[in-house]
C-alpha cells in the first residue's frame, strides 16, 4: 500500500471499531467487549473495558488522520478513490478480525448473546460489515479512473468530521432521558455512595446490590460532582467517556 492508502486503512479500521462499539455495545446493547470472559459479570468492569476499547479506537483514528494529513500531497496524484477503497478495506478488516478472533477463537463475546443461534448473527455480521466492505474497497482500488473530483485536503477534512461525529454520537444521551447512571470504583462503600447522593441532592432510582452502579434523578449541572466521590463514569457529563449515555438500566 502506498502511504495515503495505508493511513486511510488505519482510519477505516478505527471507524469499524467505533461502529461496532457504538451500535452493539451502547445502542442495541447486544453485548459488551468482554461479555463471555469468566469473572467479568460486574457491569462496572464490562463498561470500563468498553471505555478502554473506545479510547484505543480514538488513538488509532487520530493516527490515521495524522498520517492522511501528512501524505495529502500524494493524494493529488492518485485521487481519492484508492484512499476511499482503503478506508472500506480497513472498516471491513476490523469486523473480519473481530469475528475470527473475538467470536470464534477467543470467545470473549458474540454478536447477539440472547440469540438461540448466535452463529447466524456472527456470520451475518461478518458478511455484511466485514467481507462486503472489504471487497468493495478492493474493487475501488482496482477500478480504473482517477476520480479526482475531491481535493485531498477536503477528503481528509470530511474523514475527520466523520470520525469526530462517531465519537460525539457516543457521548449523546438518548432523547428524553431524565436519569443519570453512575458507576463507582470498586471498593467504595455504600455509605460513601449515599453521602455523595446527599451532597449532590440526587434521588436514588435504582442500584445494584453493592451500590457500585446506581441510576439517579439528578440535575445535569450537578452530575459532574459525583466524580469527586469516586465515580468512574457518569452519563450525560462526557467525562471520561460516553459509554453509559445510551444505557437503558
Amino acid at each position: 500500500m502506498a502511504a495515503p492508502t495505508r493511513w486511510a486503512g488505519t482510519l477505516g479500521f478505527a471507524l469499524g471499531g467505533f461502529f461496532d462499539g457504538i451500535l452493539l455495545h451502547q445502542i442495541l446493547q447486544w453485548h459488551h467487549l468482554l461479555s463471555l470472559v469468566p469473572g467479568m459479570a460486574d457491569l462496572r468492569l464490562q463498561v470500563l473495558w468498553d471505555g478502554y476499547f473506545h479510547a484505543l479506537m480514538y488513538l488509532i483514528a487520530a493516527l490515521g488522520l495524522w498520517g492522511l494529513w501528512r501524505t495529502r500531497g500524494r493524494l493529488s496524484a492518485t485521487g481519492p478513490r484508492p484512499a476511499i477503497g482503503a478506508l472500506l478495506i480497513g472498516f471491513g478488516l476490523w469486523h473480519i478480525i473481530d469475528g475470527l478472533l473475538s467470536h470464534w477463537l477467543l470467545g470473549i463475546h458474540r454478536i447477539r448473546l440472547d440469540s438461540e443461534v448466535p452463529l447466524f448473527w456472527d456470520l451475518l455480521w461478518f458478511t455484511l460489515f466485514g467481507l462486503l466492505p472489504a471487497v468493495l474497497g478492493w474493487w475501488l482500488q482496482r477500478s480504473t479512473g482517477s476520480g479526482r473530483g475531491l481535493r485531498p485536503a477536503a477528503l481528509v477534512a470530511i474523514l475527520g468530521l466523520v470520525t469526530g461525529a462517531a465519537g460525539l454520537w457516543a457521548l449523546r444521551p438518548p432523547p428524553g432521558q431524565a436519569f443519570a447512571t453512575a458507576v463507582f470504583r470498586a471498593g467504595i462503600e455504600p455509605a460513601d455512595v449515599m453521602a455523595a447522593l446527599a451532597e449532590t441532592d440526587a434521588r436514588l432510582v435504582w442500584a445494584d446490590a453493592a451500590m457500585g452502579v446506581v441510576v439517579l434523578d439528578i440535575p445535569a449541572d450537578r452530575r459532574w460532582r459525583l466524580y469527586r466521590h469516586g465515580a468512574l463514569l457518569v452519563s450525560g457529563t462526557a467525562l471520561p467517556s460516553g459509554c453509559f449515555d445510551w444505557s437503558r438500566a
